[in-house]
C-alpha cells in the first residue's frame, strides 16, 4: 500500500497514457474501416461506390472528390434517407475526424457497407488524385 502511495503520480500517468494509446482503437470500431485513398478508388471503379462528402458546403465547394454528394455531417442523421441503398459508402471530410464520426452514424442506422477515407480530402490531395470545384 505505501508503494501505491508513494508512486501515485507515475501510477496515474500509466494509466492516462495507456487510456490515450487505446483511444483510437476504440474511435475506429465504432465507425468501421477506413480506407487508403488506394483502396478508396478501386472500391469506387469496381464497386461504384458512393462518395459521401460531410463537409460544410462553404468547404464543399473549395474542391470535392468527383461525384462525391454533399451531406453535412450536421445533417446526416436526417438526411439518411438520400443515401441509396445497397451501393458501399465512403465518406470523406477534411482529414478524415468528422467522416469517422459519420461513419458511426450510418453504422447505427443499420449501415454495413460504410468506410472511412483515411486522412480525407488532404490525403487524396497528396496522392495526386484529381479534386473537382
Amino acid at each position: 500500500m505505501d508503494f501505491v502511495i508513494q508512486n501515485i503520480v507515475l501510477i496515474a500517468i500509466a494509466l492516462v497514457s495507456g487510456a490515450m494509446l487505446a483511444w483510437p482503437l476504440v474511435v475506429r470500431g465504432t465507425a468501421g474501416p477506413s480506407l487508403d485513398t488506394l483502396k478508396a478508388t478501386r472500391l469506387i471503379n469496381d464497386a461504384g461506390a458512393l462518395v459521401l462528402d460531410v463537409r460544410t458546403p462553404q468547404e464543399f465547394s473549395g474542391g470535392h472528390l468527383p461525384n462525391a454528394r454533399n451531406i453535412p455531417a450536421a445533417e446526416l442523421d436526417k438526411r439518411l434517407g438520400e443515401l441509396p441503398a445497397g451501393k458501399p459508402v465512403i465518406i470523406c471530410c477534411a482529414s478524415g475526424a468528422r467522416s469517422s464520426r459519420a461513419a458511426g452514424v450510418l453504422r447505427k442506422a443499420g449501415r454495413t457497407d460504410v468506410f472511412n477515407l483515411d486522412g480525407g480530402l488532404q490525403s487524396w490531395r497528396q496522392a495526386g488524385l484529381p479534386v473537382v470545384k
